[in-house]
């Protein structure tokens, strides 16, 4: 192919085309201003349409020709490819916010050597006509023939990546909320305004091929009609120009082509968010209502059935006015289509609002070595321990905590995908960690058989169990159904060490997950938490570990990895890392962020083997797409660092409510003190249910003695609403929910119930 530089060639061979042009049929799309220029008249119609087309096509029959467009720019630069070979001349077409390259300009036709996309790129400015650009983890150096030339690419490349940049933001924006209504219908618009301009070239494109096809036949029907004739020589000529005119205009359709393309696509991935996000809100909605339904009917069945319990009336306002006297015995579970109606509740007491706040926490002083000095070694959970190293909750309130971000689970239960409800469960796994970075204070040990409900049926379709089934060593078992369509159960047994410096805290058991639509099990188990600073300084606690989540029903795997801090780390503190990966072992989801913050997960489009593993193991290299936010902690409440660190639904755990079996963790006279502020107390009350709970293990180990001394098989301790069984999956002793206890409440039968407090 000739070069930019031919020279007279060129000029002469333009100048002759566009005369030949100007006098063919059926059109005359260019002429020469000049001996040294070349200009696209400016013809009306689809022809002088087709002139703006061609600007951007790198014509064979063309050469030396450099017709500049808006939104393209292209040329030779020298791309470093290794240390053998160097920098190689390479053609780049900047087009799209994609800068594509080819090692000629003929392979622009089948084969593109790479595409960096511009809206993720970094471009730096080095040396003399060198540049670098940045794009997923990769380096390209390259440069130019000169100065002036390596200054118009930069700006270039800037400009595109600005225009790419302010274009993919909103498709690139993972969050929570959706994108804004005013600047998404501005983005549509320009985006179908494009598409129609482009609707407009392949149009016009589709019109000059019929005509320049019609031409091109015509002439050569022609010239088989004058074989030998005079004037075959110039009839030759025009069929090759006309077959040039064909050609030119075939490309400028297929760039049409291929612009439409690519504007489709890279706005492709938006769409099904916006697509996405409209479907999350109408699900949202439904829900809403449905909820909002329910309350109306349950307020007007409670109206009807006792109104003098209400404080207030119930009013239908409507602009009929107040015709209720009309419709006394009619019940309104729909509105009226003719009329909107809206119901006013003034009674107090009909709808139960959960606290907000605790009293604070007093200010005692306490020489923390002077009691933990002896304990060095041994089990926490075997030695007394005043409360003022508790917080006002027990271990089964802590444990369920962790349905805290039980959105998550909503979210996943809806999933059509597997792998992207890995993405959720593990980010739930992880959320359950959030509210302990600056929780250093212990729970209360359960006592045996204690027990902690927590129904959240209306506000998020879901209520939990636990119950202590074990003392030593204590284990508590914990099962959670949801009308949003999963459940969780687990058995945690805690395994505790004083090792002088810190605390380390050891969950054993595992934490199983069901979705009932798609029928996917999950199981994981608890990293290791550890409490620093034990005998001088500031106590802070720290996660470190490993969680290895498995599907068991299709054997996805997401393994997670807990970093410990460290002080000479320049990692990010407190990060988690991970990734999903199908039963072949292939990568789909990179999973980053901070247990005390965020999970964000990446979708992995390329892999490639790295060097830098550890035992001379190579490392995997993912290249992903832009990341997406999966979960993010709360705020903590006002005047938090007053309430022991609490976050919102903490704070409600402990609050009295009617109706709980009397084994409830609410009903704890010492840690119901212990909230109220009044330590001393407390700790009366704590050494009276430690001591009567040794005085009930020595009656039950000494009727467990009499019964094996008389021959009998016993078990020892059975928990009353939780049993011992083998788990299908693990094939681990667990214990797994019997049933009975909602049933018991609503009866508010709790004549099982063993006295404990």
């Amino acid at each position: 192919m000739t070069s930019p530089s031919s020279g007279t060639g060129t000029v002469a061979h333009t100048q002759q085309l566009a005369a030949v042009l100007a006098d063919s049929e059926p059109c005359s799309c260019f002429s020469a201003a000049n001996a040294n220029d070349t200009a696209v008249a400016p013809i009306q119609g689809p022809e002088g349409k087709m002139n703006e087309l061609v600007k951007s096509l790198p014509s064979p029959t063309l050469p030396g020709i450099h017709l500049p467009c808006s939104d393209t720019y292209k040329g030779w630069l020298f791309k470093w490819t290794n240390y053998l070979k160097g920098y190689q001349r390479r053609w780049f077409v900047l087009s799209n916010g994609l800068l594509s390259y080819y090692r000629t300009q003929a392979e622009m036709a089948h084969t593109c050597r790479g595409t960096i996309p511009l809206a993720t790129a970094h471009i730096d400015v080095g040396d003399t006509c060198h540049f670098v650009l940045t794009s997923g983890g990769r380096n390209y150096h390259l440069k130019a023939t000169s100065e002036g030339e390596c200054q118009r690419w930069v700006s270039a490349l800037q400009q595109a990546n600005a225009n790419a940049t302010l274009m993919m933001h909103q498709s690139d924006d993972s969050g929570d909320e959706g994108p804004g209504p005013q600047e998404d219908r501005t983005i549509n618009q320009g985006v179908l305004k494009t598409l129609s301009t482009k609707l407009d070239d392949l149009s016009t494109c589709n019109e000059l091929i019929g005509k320049h096809g019609a031409a091109l036949q015509r002439s050569l029907s022609e010239l088989e009609d004058l074989r030998g004739a005079a004037d075959s020589t110039d009839r030759v000529k025009s069929v090759n120009e006309r077959a040039t005119l064909f050609r030119i205009t075939s490309n400028a359709m297929i760039n049409a082509c291929q612009d439409f393309v690519d504007v489709a696509e890279s706005h492709n991935r938006r769409w099904q968010k916006a697509l996405q996000y409209e479907r999350e809100q109408r699900h949202h909605l439904e829900e809403t209502i449905e909820q909002l339904a329910k309350q109306h009917n349950s307020l007007e069945r409670a109206w009807r059935e006792n109104p003098t319990t209400y404080s207030g009336e119930i009013h239908y306002l409507s602009e009929r006015g107040d015709d209720s006297d009309e419709n006394e015995e009619a019940e309104f579970f729909d509105a009226m289509e003719d009329s909107p109606a809206f119901i006013t509740v003034s009674a107090t007491g009909s709808i139960k609002h959960k606290r907000c706040r605790i009293p604070d926490k007093p200010n005692y002083s306490l020489n923390l070595w002077s009691i933990m000095k002896n304990c060095i070694g041994k089990d926490l959970s075997k030695i007394p321990m005043p409360v003022n190293f508790n917080e006002p909750l027990s271990m089964l309130q802590r444990l369920t905590e962790d349905l805290e971000y039980s959105e998550l689970l909503d979210r996943a239960a809806h999933c059509d995908s597997s792998l992207e409800q890995m993405c959720l469960v593990a980010a739930f796994s992880v959320s359950s960690y959030s509210t302990t970075v600056h929780r250093t204070a212990k729970p209360f040990n359960p006592l045996l058989g204690e027990t902690f409900e927590l129904d959240r049926l209306e506000e998020y379709g879901y209520r939990s169990i636990c119950e202590q089934v074990s003392h030593h060593p204590p284990a508590a078992a914990l099962h959670v159904t949801s009308q949003r369509g999963w459940s969780l159960w687990q058995h945690i047994t805690i395994d505790s060490k004083f090792r002088g410096k810190y605390i380390s805290v050891m969950p054993l058991g595992n934490i199983h997950l069901h979705f009932h639509a798609s029928g996917n099990h999950y199981v994981w188990s608890k990293v290791t938490s550890t409490v620093h600073n034990i005998i001088v300084g500031k106590l802070w606690i720290d996660q470190s570990g490993d969680i290895e989540i498995v599907n068991t029903t299709v054997k996805d795997t997401c393994r997670l990895k807990f970093s410990p801090y460290s002080y000479f780390s320049r990692e990010v503190p407190r990060k988690v890392t991970g990734v999903v990966e199908d039963r072949e072992g292939t990568g789909h989801y990179i999973l980053s962020g901070t247990w005390d913050g965020k999970m964000e997960s990446s979708k992995i489009v390329d892999s490639s083997e790295g060097c830098g593993g550890s035992e001379g193991k190579q490392k995997t290299v993912y290249q992903t797409l832009q990341p997406k936010l999966l979960w993010k902690k709360y705020p903590l409440p006002n005047n938090a660092e007053n309430m022991y660190y609490f976050s919102s639904l903490a704070l409600t755990l402990n609050e009295p409510e009617e109706g709980v079996a009397p084994t409830d963790s609410r009903m704890r006279p010492d840690q119901r003190l212990m909230e109220a502020g009044l330590w001393d107390e407390a700790n009366t009350h704590k050494q009276r249910l430690e001591e009567h709970q040794r005085l009930e293990r020595k009656k039950r180990d000494a009727q467990v003695n009499e019964a094996l001394e008389d021959g009998q098989d016993v078990e020892g301790y059975l928990p009353l609403w939780f049993e011992k069984r083998t788990d299908e999956t693990t094939g681990d002793i667990t214990y797994t929910y019997r049933g009975g206890y909602w049933e018991a409440k609503e009866r508010q039968d709790w004549s099982q119930c063993p006295e404990i407090y």
